[in-house]
């Protein structure tokens, strides 16, 4: 396929696992048979969580399974002014607004508020909407925490009747069996936070700019994310983005059909590596042929 390109993504928060593995490898394994680019992103923003010993072992356990990507891995952590670039644009568009409620006064809300819901993809689907200027300005004074959040009426309006006819393309299948040509229903949302006062960003944000700038031509990951193109697909529109395909892979569990976690010692690359597992072990544990 002339032009696919696609990207492995992982967080430096710990070692990588099984489902890791499967991820990268059916990424890898997509480049190959399309004759295409394979990147590597390092997805560090959290700079609390990520550790330089964790994006180490990254690169140890990528070389060990046989993966290999074009040029330098990139690392979001070097490209903050590049975000906060894009959350400018958005911001000109009068589409963001700050939010300066709390978690508990969230949470309080929802309660409240049946319309809303405590359990969209990202936790709980909260609408807002800007202050007015003199609050807002009183609270920036006072030096007060605040999220920067994605307001989709605005940006239906902004988009007119763009907006209805958002949709992407999944190629595997989403959780309940989701495929083909997909409308985008980024409301499931509500309005997301796509950066914050002290954390210039998002996986949301980054992860679209960053594909968009790479040209990235296929994301694929597994299916706990397949609601994230519900609205990534509406960044891309607002940022003036072409959209890529989605391929949603199944999960790697343990034996009682819980997702794997970097947190279970017994299923991380290293520890297996450590046991004596081959990297044609691997291979053919996740159902690839090792070619």
């Amino acid at each position: 396929m002339a032009g696919f390109v696609t990207r492995f993504a992982p967080s430096p928060t710990g070692l990588l696992h099984l489902g890791h593995a499967f991820s990268a490898l059916a990424a890898f394994e997509a480049a190959k048979a399309a004759d295409g680019r394979l990147l590597l992103r390092i997805e560090d923003i959290d700079q609390a969580r990520c550790k330089p010993e964790f994006e180490k072992a990254i690169y140890e356990d990528l070389a060990w399974l046989g993966i290999s990507w074009e040029g330098p891995a990139r690392r979001q952590s070097e490209h903050f002014n590049e975000y906060k670039a894009v959350l400018a644009i958005l911001r000109e568009k009068g589409v963001v607004y700050r939010c300066f409620k709390t978690r508990k006064e969230i949470a309080e809300e929802i309660a409240r508020a049946p319309h809303f819901s405590p359990d969209g993809p990202d936790g709980a689907s909260y609408v807002g909407a800007p202050l007015a200027a003199l609050e807002e300005r009183s609270l920036l004074a006072d030096g007060k925490s605040y999220a920067w959040r994605l307001s989709i009426s605005a940006a239906r309006d902004h988009l007119g009747g763009a907006f209805e006819e958002l949709a992407f393309t999944e190629e595997g299948a989403g959780p309940n069996g989701e495929t083909g040509r997909l409308k985008a229903m980024p409301e499931i949302f509500g309005d997301p936070v796509i950066a914050r006062k002290d954390f210039g960003t998002s996986y949301h944000l980054a992860s679209v700019h960053d594909d968009a700038r790479a040209g990235v031509t296929h994301v694929i990951r597994g299916q706990d994310l397949f609601h994230a193109a519900h609205l990534h697909v509406l960044v891309y529109a607002l940022l003036d983005f072409p959209a890529p395909v989605y391929r949603c892979h199944k999960l790697i569990t343990d034996k009682t059909g819980k997702r794997l976690a970097k947190r279970d010692e017994s299923v991380k690359l290293r520890a297996l590596r450590e046991s004596g597992s081959t990297r044609e072990d691997i291979l053919s544990k996740l159902g690839f042929s090792g070619t």
